[in-house]
């Protein structure tokens, strides 16, 4: 059996002759040469060549498209995976109440503090202070510098002992229409419905206190409460949480205004494992450092590190200010990874600054 094509072919020569084959032969040679790009004007390109990327990129790629928890981040709206390893610190510890002072050092790209606010609210605040520029977080106030800059922890202390900054303000409720501008707060309009009982309740305690006070002797000063003791001091945050490392040198992209993708400053590891390591331990004090200027009584403080030489150093210096430290290695922290969080639980009142850091 004969291919039609073959068929054809012997048909077109029988028929036609060998001058339809020259014609054909003729007409292909022009279909199928190159057409010179000089001819027609045109200027020649250079081939289009593709960048490659780098084999640490790659395997970058391909750990994160792999990786449960980085997925498990994209589908709850996390700005990262590390999300997950607070979480189950505070699952564990129970860090978080309403109301809380919350102070994220090294917040970028800010999942710590999306996990700080949802569990410090209604009526918490958490600010973030970075050196890298990045978009905050819903209801997270920010501070972007350097925090080993002494004016930018002093800026950081001020803002926090203003009770008023940083809280989600409450929203005024008008009366009525005809009130003439007459607004009130939620907090006056939950006042003007208290019951009768309640406000009998309410005096009468009151009642009670100032009968107790004055039954004190004249020479004697009220005690002050422990709040009160270390609000005098400046100590009004509750937890602190640094999660901080060295970023990379800006190279490129200083064109860039986006606040949406700081990774590409964002540092994991050098390499080096004695420099990755000394590196954590001088941002675990100075994070220690300001944790005893700035968290209250009962305060707690968690730190990232990496393993090495100095750990069990500031191991000790954080059990002179706690009653209780832990060390831990989330389950969403990478098992190749050398890093550690120091998790510190209620600070004493009394540990002085000689003996918390002496040598």
């Amino acid at each position: 059996m004969l291919s039609r094509r073959i068929f054809r072919e012997l048909t077109d020569s029988l028929l036609l002759g060998p001058r339809f084959q020259s014609a054909c032969a003729r007409c292909a040679s022009l279909q199928c040469a190159p057409a010179n790009p000089l001819r027609r004007g045109r200027r020649p390109s250079a081939p289009q060549l593709r960048a490659a990327s780098s084999s640490s990129s790659t395997r970058w790629k391909s750990r994160q498209g792999n990786d449960h928890f980085a997925k498990e981040a994209k589908v709850q709206g996390l700005k990262s995976r590390a999300a997950f390893k607070l979480l189950e610190i505070n699952e564990k510890y129970k860090l978080f109440k309403p109301g809380q002072t919350v102070v994220d050092l090294g917040y970028a790209p800010g999942s710590w503090s999306q996990v700080a606010a949802d569990r410090t609210s209604p009526n918490g605040r958490v600010v973030g202070i970075d050196i890298i520029p990045a978009q905050p977080p819903r209801g997270v106030s920010t501070i972007q510098g350097n925090f080993l800059s002494p004016a930018v922890q002093a800026e950081v202390r001020a803002y926090v002992q203003d009770p008023g900054l940083g809280r989600p303000r409450r929203r005024a409720i008008s009366t009525s229409d005809e009130a003439e501008e007459h607004s009130v707060t939620e907090d006056e309009l939950d006042e003007m419905e208290r019951g009768y009982i309640d406000l009998e309740r309410h005096a009468h305690l009151d009642g009670a206190e100032n009968g107790a006070e004055s039954a004190e002797e004249g020479g004697k000063e009220r005690k002050l409460s422990r709040k009160q003791r270390d609000e005098q001091q400046g100590r009004v945050v509750d937890v602190v949480l640094s999660d901080m490392s060295a970023p990379w040198e800006q190279t490129t992209g200083f064109y860039k205004r986006s606040l949406s993708d700081p990774y590409y400053r964002m540092m994991n590891t050098s390499g080096v494992a004695f420099r990755d390591h000394a590196g954590s331990m001088d941002l675990c004090m100075a994070a220690l450092t300001f944790g005893f200027d700035t968290l209250r009584t009962g305060g707690h403080f968690v730190c990232k590190f990496y393993q090495g030489a100095e750990e069990k150093a500031l191991e000790k210096r954080l059990k002179r200010l706690f009653r209780k430290v832990h060390r831990e290695k989330p389950e969403s922290s990478r098992s190749e990874s050398k890093e550690a969080y120091f998790v510190a639980l209620r600070r004493n009142e009394t540990s002085s600054k000689e003996d918390v850091f002496q040598d």
